[in-house]
C-alpha cells in the first residue's frame, strides 16, 4: 500500500511539477526570465499579491471572530452561521463569480447606481478582491473555530476575574492558544487566495495590465500558444505551492507538539484539524 501510495504522489504530484518547470526552462533561463519580467506578467503578479494582501486579514479578523463567537457561546443562529462559513466550500466558484456580477455588473442589482457614483466592481479590482475574500474565508475560521471549542472558556473566566482587560484578554489568553492553528489556517487561505481561478476569472473581464492575476495570465499565455511563458509564469505559482507545504509541515510540527503538551480532548482536535485542514 505504501508503494501505491508514492507512485500515486509521484504520479499526479511530482511528475507535473518536474514538467512544469522543465517546459519553463526550456528555451533557456534567458526566455525564462523575458517571460516572468514582462510587464503584463509582473502586473498580474503585482494585483495577485495585492488581492491576497487585502483578502488575507479580512480573513484573519473574520475567522477570530466567527471563532470567538462560535466557540465561546450558544445562540440563536449559530449552527446557520457554522453552515455559511462551508459555503464557499459547497458552491462553485464560477458560480460565486457570477453572484458578483449578478449583484454589482452593469444590468445588476446594486451596479447601474454604483457605476453612477464612480464606483466599479466587475470588471475591476474591487469585484477580484471580493471573489477572491469569499472562496478564501473559510480557512481560518475553520481552523481556529475547533481549538477554541476544545480549550472553553476556564482560563479567558479566571483572566477577567483577576481584572485582565479584553484587549489583555486575547493577547495574553486567547492568541498563545490558537496561534499555530491560526497561522495555519492563514497560509491555507493565502494560498487560495493566490491560486483562485474560476470566480476571479467571472468577475475580471480579462483585461491585460489590468485585471489579470497570474492564474489569469497563464491561462491567456497558453492559449495564445506561448507555452514556454505560461509555463514560465506558472512555475512562480509552482514556487507559492511548495513554499506553502513547507510552512503547513512546520506548522503541523508545531501544532503537534503544542498537542502533547495538552490535555483532551484539545490535543485530539489539534491532531485531527494538522491532517484533515482542506
Amino acid at each position: 500500500m505504501t508503494t501505491v501510495a508514492l507512485a500515486f504522489v509521484a504520479l499526479f504530484l511530482v511528475v507535473p511539477l518536474v514538467a512544469v518547470f522543465a517546459e519553463a526552462f526550456s528555451k533557456g533561463i534567458d526566455a525564462y526570465q523575458a517571460a516572468i519580467v514582462e510587464p503584463d506578467a509582473l502586473a498580474a503578479l503585482r494585483l495577485t499579491l495585492v488581492a491576497a494582501a487585502i483578502a488575507v486579514p479580512l480573513n484573519v479578523l473574520f475567522g477570530l471572530s466567527a471563532g470567538w463567537a462560535v466557540g465561546k457561546f450558544q445562540f440563536r443562529g449559530r449552527q446557520l452561521l457554522l453552515t455559511l462559513i462551508d459555503l464557499p466550500f459547497a458552491v462553485s466558484p464560477v458560480i460565486s463569480g457570477l453572484v458578483f456580477v449578478l449583484l454589482f455588473g452593469r444590468q445588476g442589482w446594486f451596479g447601474p447606481w454604483m457605476i453612477d457614483h464612480g464606483f466599479q466592481v466587475v470588471f475591476a479590482v474591487p469585484g477580484i478582491v471580493l471573489a477572491t475574500i469569499f472562496v478564501s474565508f473559510p480557512f481560518v475560521a475553520r481552523e481556529v473555530i475547533p481549538i477554541m471549542e476544545a480549550i472553553g472558556t476556564e482560563e479567558e473566566e479566571a483572566a477577567r476575574v483577576l481584572g485582565a482587560g479584553g484587549l489583555q484578554l486575547f493577547l495574553r489568553v486567547t492568541l498563545p492558544n490558537i496561534k499555530w492553528a491560526l497561522l495555519y489556517g492563514v497560509i491555507l487561505a493565502n494560498a487560495r487566495a493566490m491560486g483562485e481561478f474560476g470566480a476571479v476569472s467571472v468577475v475580471s473581464g480579462h483585461i491585460r495590465g489590468l485585471t489579470n492575476t497570474l492564474p489569469l495570465h497563464v491561462e491567456i499565455l497558453y492559449n495564445e500558444y506561448n507555452a514556454q511563458a505560461a509555463f514560465a509564469v506558472a512555475s512562480l505559482l509552482g514556487c507559492l505551492a511548495i513554499v506553502t507545504l513547507v510552512l503547513k509541515a512546520a506548522v503541523e510540527t508545531r501544532v503537534q507538539g503544542a498537542a502533547g503538551t495538552m490535555g483532551e480532548p484539545a490535543a485530539e482536535v489539534m491532531r485531527w484539524e494538522s491532517k484533515s485542514a482542506v
